[in-house]
């Protein structure tokens, strides 16, 4: 995609403030005491870890911890590299999707997000920016177009663009350039990165594919579901039948946010829809390539079914298909 930084927000979602650090109304830093986010992992320019530890992540996202990334960039290096302006520019991107890769490797993807066009407002073009990012600060992007103007193109590599304008840009690769689902695997020299954690989530049941409780009850999970309580889980192995062999996928865990749960009393069974989330073909470090992903909507059940609504990225047409998963539910 030969985009430079505006485009790609313009292809976005997250939270930027221009500036040094955040204020309160009276002038000195933000107090809160209910924060719950805190550093995991911090890399510096060079991706090389400062603080914290890929353990430290790994761990918490293991826990089911929510992430957010915080970076820091200049305007006229990352934005608008014709600008005269370097002032500092600070991001917060919430990563609703999160990624366990063989119980060791984390990666989080933005699936929320909106093309911004910073400052001004939205992208040229409707479309989703899923944006990836891995423990060791390698990141991606995958943009389903939601316009409906016709692809030129097919599925298969594509040219990388002339980022020459911007040196702090390394493209990797190229994907389906001319089709409705571009993507690319890259990285850019962010000044900071901060991979921020909210840790506080119970686990409260863990099944097997066919049900087996393995930890927790479905009794209790109920009883927290009647009180209001927000759930998320953890689904073993999604992505496995976008391998070639879903029986030799690299093990992996995708956590995602439940939105309307239902339980059923008598048969003692609870289901609910997720948030939508992205799926992405398994591999270290996590990455897009040509139809190696797409998204949707899952039904997850205690009893371990899990229904599926997903989205051909390059058509947008949906998919309904199902399939059992060891599954592990998470209150908050």
């Amino acid at each position: 995609m030969n985009l430079d930084r505006r485009q790609l927000l313009a292809l976005t979602g997250s939270t930027y403030f221009a500036g040094s650090r955040a204020q309160s109304l009276k002038g000195g830093p933000v107090a809160n005491s209910q924060n719950n986010w805190k550093i995991a992992l911090e890399l510096n320019a060079k991706r090389e870890p400062v603080s914290g530890s890929t353990d430290d992540l790994g761990d918490a996202i293991r826990r089911g911890a929510d992430l957010r990334i915080y970076t820091e960039f200049r305007h006229n290096e990352h934005i608008d590299t014709t600008s005269d302006n370097p002032e500092l520019i600070q991001e917060v991107a919430d990563f609703r999707v999160t990624y366990l890769m063989e119980d060791r490797w984390t990666a989080g993807i933005m699936s929320l997000r909106q093309p911004v066009d910073l400052p001004d407002g939205f992208g040229p073009r409707p479309s989703m920016s899923f944006f990836l990012y891995n423990q060791n600060g390698q990141q991606a992007i995958a943009r389903p177009h939601l316009d409906g103007t016709p692809a030129t193109g097919k599925p298969g590599p594509s040219p990388i663009a002339d980022h020459t304008a911007m040196p702090k840009y390394h493209q990797h690769d190229s994907w389906d350039g001319a089709t409705n689902a571009p993507s690319s695997n890259f990285a850019y020299d962010f000044e900071t990165y901060r991979f921020y954690v909210s840790d506080n989530w119970q686990e409260i049941l863990s099944h097997t594919a066919d049900g087996e409780i393995l930890s927790g009850s479905v009794d209790a999970l109920a009883d927290e579901f009647a009180r209001g309580r927000e759930f998320k889980v953890g689904i073993r192995n999604l992505c496995a039948d976008l391998t070639d062999d879903s029986d030799d996928s690299p093990a992996h865990e995708v956590f995602v946010h439940i939105g309307p749960g239902y339980y059923y009393t008598k048969r003692k069974l609870f289901l609910a829809e997720t948030h939508p989330l992205v799926r992405v073909r398994p591999a270290i470090p996590l990455a897009y390539d040509s139809r190696g992903w797409d998204f949707g909507w899952l039904m997850p059940r205690t009893d371990g079914f899990v229904a599926r609504w997903l989205v051909d990225p390059y058509t947008l047409k949906f998919h309904k298909s199902e399939g059992r998963y060891a599954i592990r539910w998470f209150v908050r």
